[in-house]
């Protein structure tokens, strides 16, 4: 066995989110997901090490002095923070040449030759789900007996084996949690909208919704949900409270659609309120009332829902299959059975224009969940967007993050110009948060709470310099 550390590289400067995100760019405030990633692949390898450099503040040269003892290292990379990434495997290659540099991630399981030809300090690309490449690889063995790999060999060819099948047999996955317990200060990681400290990771993947901008289904993950049974995940929640006790306020199901199919997350809830824990997950904007109040009679806290448009026909062209009168019933709902709700909002999706921008504001102000995201629509590689705009000449420019980390526009249209959909996001931020209605709510969350206070004024402070950043940026074009 090699051994093996995998590796969430250092951020460049502003880039908080680093290359394990799921979200890959600078956020409003300091946020920080989970490796899972990662974490999955290092559960299957014994006596391996999971370094994730952005939360805990590590250096380049932090990571050096770790990377020198392994032969093996695997590195979790993305399209805004590839250029990045590959400095890092530059200076792991210049410290000891025989050590063996590979990258996982979307953006190189869609682009694995043009990765490796570009970049000859890498030496291979695990494709779509990873976990069981990176296990043989770690075993020595031979790269071309492993499938789903693309590899540089000693004369410099590039090779692709064949691809490796989906992962369907979950409850033979090892927990990440122990992976977490191990090698990781769960108090380094924040999202402003769960409580602190919260562990997030999944119990399966892949995701039924075809929604053109989506990036993880398709690129790694499917369209097949694949998942733990109820049990299992029963026994990997009662294990974490076993590791963490009582320092975990809140654990977050970061599967696509945790609750795609009700049955099981009302029988996984059940195992969560005999171990007294509160919880949070994704969903869509369709759940009935009864599933909603089942869920949050076993410990459910807070929904982290995709609207993404307040358009009709925008999120019909994003194949989003949600019809606003839809997610106002759930919205209504979530608010008479006090489930808190984080809403993402994207600005920019195909074809927007000033007038559903100006819609997509007020359905967010009229729905008014606790907490909002506002992102620009990204056309990452290997997803239906980026082929949209492609044919169709929507691109203004192949940057997706700034220098800075924040977000920008790669996409325009006829009737809306990049400049005015970043512009959006400000307007958005203000228009719903300068209100009544969204600012009592959080102020008797401060109130209600010390620690909620301290964190909050923290990213309120965060908040207003991410506005004043855009605003400079908006200046500067």
């Amino acid at each position: 066995m090699k051994t093996t550390l995998f590796l969430s590289p250092p951020s460049f400067d502003g880039f908080d989110g680093g290359a394990g995100a799921r979200y890959q760019a600078k956020r409003e405030i300091t946020s920080f997901w989970y490796p899972t990633w990662l974490a999955q692949p290092a559960a299957l390898v014994p006596g391996s090490r999971l370094v994730d450099a952005p939360p805990h503040g590590q250096t380049v040269d932090d990571v050096l002095k770790i990377a020198k003892d392994y032969e093996l290292v695997i590195m979790h990379t993305s399209t805004p923070s590839l250029a990045n990434d590959v400095k890092c495997a530059e200076a792991i290659k210049q410290q000891n040449p025989n050590v063996q540099v590979g990258f996982v991630g979307a953006h190189v399981a869609v682009l694995p030759g043009e990765t490796l030809q570009e970049n000859p300090v890498i030496d291979f690309v695990c494709r779509n789900e990873f976990d069981y490449t990176c296990k043989e690889l770690a075993e020595g063995k031979p790269w071309d007996e492993i499938k789903g790999l693309s590899y540089r060999d000693k004369l410099g060819n590039i090779h692709h084996t064949e691809e490796r099948a989906l992962i369907h047999d979950w409850d033979a996955m090892p927990s990440v949690l122990p992976v977490y317990a191990r090698d990781l200060d769960i108090s380094k990681y924040f999202i402003g909208y769960l409580q602190h400290p919260y562990i997030s990771f999944y119990t399966g993947r892949g995701c039924p919704a075809k929604c053109s901008f989506c990036l993880w289904p398709q690129t790694i993950g499917g369209h097949l949900y694949r998942h733990k049974s109820p049990d299992a995940v029963g026994r990997e929640m009662a294990e974490a409270k076993e590791l963490f006790g009582d320092s975990v306020r809140e654990y977050m199901f970061d599967d696509d659609t945790f609750t795609i199919d009700k049955h099981r997350a009302i029988a996984i809830s059940q195992h969560l309120k005999r171990l007294n824990l509160t919880w949070s997950c994704n969903a869509r904007a369709n759940l009935d009332y009864d599933t909603l109040k089942t869920l949050r009679d076993n410990g459910l806290r807070l929904l982290l829902v995709g609207f993404e448009s307040g358009n009709q026909q925008v999120l019909n062209n994003i194949k989003k299959g949600i019809k606003l009168e839809v997610a106002r019933e759930f919205m209504k709902n979530c608010h008479k059975l006090g489930i808190t709700v984080h809403g993402t909002f994207i600005i920019g999706l195909p074809i927007e224009t000033k007038e559903t921008v100006e819609e997509t504001i007020r359905f967010a102000c009229e729905l008014s969940p606790h907490t909002i995201q506002v992102s620009i629509a990204a056309p990452y590689p290997g997803t239906e967007l980026y082929d949209q705009a492609r044919e169709n000449g929507w691109f203004a420019n192949e940057s997706l993050v700034a220098n800075s980390g924040i977000q920008t526009s790669t996409l325009q249209y006829p009737s809306l110009s990049s400049g005015e959909i970043e512009d959006a996001v400000e307007k958005m931020y203000r228009k719903f948060y300068f209100r009544p209605k969204a600012i009592i709510p959080i102020v008797r969350e401060m109130l209600g709470d010390r620690q909620m206070l301290v964190r909050r004024l923290r990213e309120g402070k965060e908040f207003f310099g991410y506005l004043n950043e855009r605003r400079t940026q908006a200046l500067a074009r």
